[in-house]
């Protein structure tokens, strides 16, 4: 187990060539939170060419408002992760800021809810993010583990860098 001093939120884990699971391999996980219970990241350059963001806030029924752009952002859709697949998760720049968004730290959170596509859809959203569906898990100790096996890096994560 890391010391509480060595959590690993708000920096970037980049798979090592060793990394033998298949959904992770040359990933980069952004993540959102790290401590004693297990961590929570999102996988920010596995693109999924074939989902498209308009489109995705279309069948969501997202709809935008009159005074809202022409057209939607198009902003590329990342395979977040394993679990939960079809949940949407936007990562964004910390001067965004909903009732449920999880501050990462200044420079960083993590919002989970419609209302944020909503924000995206009409030109009030973050300035800079990503959009993720599904994100990555561990359980306690999981990846305190993998590190120690050298299955992944960390490093500082930057916005330069994440967005």
């Amino acid at each position: 187990m890391l010391a509480s001093s060595a959590y690993l939120s708000g920096k970037l884990l980049l798979a090592m060539p060793s990394m033998t699971d298949p959904r992770f391999a040359r990933a980069v996980v952004f993540l959102c939170a790290h401590d004693a219970g297990g961590a929570m990241g999102v996988v920010i350059n596995h693109k999924m060419p074939d989902v498209k963001f308009p489109e995705l806030l279309t069948q969501i029924k997202v709809s935008t408002p009159l005074d809202a752009p022409k057209e939607l952002p198009d902003i590329p859709v990342m395979k977040g992760g394993p679990v939960e697949t079809a949940r949407g998760f936007v990562l964004h720049d910390g001067a965004y800021k909903k009732p449920d968004t999880i501050k990462v730290d200044d420079r960083f959170g993590v919002t989970g809810t419609v209302d944020a596509l909503k924000d995206i859809a009409r030109g009030a959203g973050p300035q800079k993010m990503v959009f993720a569906l599904g994100y990555a898990g561990w359980g306690a100790g999981q990846l305190d583990k993998e590190l120690q096996d050298n299955a992944w890096l960390s490093i500082d994560a930057t916005p330069d860098i994440v967005f």
